[in-house]
C-alpha cells in the first residue's frame, strides 16, 4: 500500500468530502486503517481539548406518549478527531461509528456539515 498517509481511501459514505491535508494517524478513516460501520450522526463539537479527542453534543426530540408531547433531549458522544480535518469547537460535524478506540470512544469525525 505504500507509505502511511500517502494513500487516500474512499470510506464509502456519500456526501462526505475527503480532506485536502494528509496525516499519519492510524485511526484516521481516510489515511489509516480504521473502518467505519454502523450509524452516522450529526452534532456540534463542544469540547476539543485533548489531543485527537473531543465531545460531540447531539440535540434531539423524544416523544412522550403519556402526555402526547415532545421533549428536548441531548446526548454527549466522545469522538476521535483525525488531524487531517480542520475542526474547531462549535463546528457542526458528521460522526460515524467505528470499533472502540478507547474505553469511551467508539465514534470518529468524518467531516464538517
Amino acid at each position: 500500500m505504500g507509505k502511511k498517509g500517502a494513500l487516500l481511501k474512499n470510506i464509502g459514505i456519500e456526501g462526505v468530502n475527503p480532506p485536502s491535508k494528509t496525516c499519519d494517524d492510524v485511526n484516521c478513516p481516510f489515511h489509516g486503517t480504521l473502518r467505519v460501520r454502523g450509524i452516522i450522526l450529526e452534532g456540534r463539537l463542544i469540547r476539543h481539548r485533548a489531543e485527537k479527542t473531543g465531545v460531540v453534543e447531539r440535540d434531539y426530540l423524544f416523544y412522550d406518549t403519556k402526555y402526547k408531547r415532545y421533549e428536548r433531549r441531548r446526548s454527549r458522544i466522545h469522538v476521535h478527531i483525525p488531524p487531517c480535518l480542520d475542526i474547531k469547537e462549535g463546528d457542526n460535524v458528521i460522526i460515524a461509528e467505528c470499533r472502540p478506540i478507547a474505553k469511551s470512544v467508539s465514534f470518529v469525525v468524518i467531516g464538517k456539515r
